[in-house]
């Protein structure tokens, strides 16, 4: 008899220590979210005109700008538009803007082709070779929509 007890009492510990639910383990059970009404997943800030007028390094009226290149499906997504011509609205940085110009952006750009539009471009931060080899100098604003200029 006292061998049975000393085999089975711990393997009855181990069924029962096996069997019993870990509340511990899984943290999403202690969990408790403080701003839960602040947070607004799936909605990005969307900045208006005056705002991406700016906090722009240069801003450029064009009409002509095309998806010169792009990375995808290579890495990290970022897209290179190239800016035949357009109206220099606002510049800090340089006095003279050579055109054609191509800027980065790290999202793809809804660009309407029958439109002229705004481009609103800050100093290219990151991207060492490819702006040592494209010769880039700018990059979209984040949270910068494309905004069409309209005719007065």
């Amino acid at each position: 008899m006292n061998k049975k007890l000393i085999i089975g009492l711990p393997i009855v510990l181990m069924i029962i220590l096996i069997s019993c639910e870990k509340k511990y383990q899984s943290p999403g059970s202690y969990e408790n979210d403080l701003f839960a009404h602040e947070r607004q997943e799936g909605k990005a800030y969307i900045m208006n005109k005056d705002e991406c007028f700016d906090g722009s390094e240069l801003v450029i009226a064009s009409s002509d700008v095309k998806l010169a290149d792009s990375s995808k499906g290579r890495g990290k997504s970022f897209f290179l538009y190239k800016v035949k011509s357009g109206k220099v609205l606002k510049t800090v940085r340089d006095s003279t803007v050579d055109m054609p110009m191509l800027f980065l952006s790290q999202y793809k750009l809804k660009i309407k082709n029958s439109d002229s539009m705004y481009v609103y471009l800050k100093k290219l931060e990151g991207y060492r070779f490819i702006a040592k080899d494209r010769n880039l100098k700018y990059q979209w604003l984040k949270a910068a929509p494309v905004y069409s200029v309209e005719k007065k």
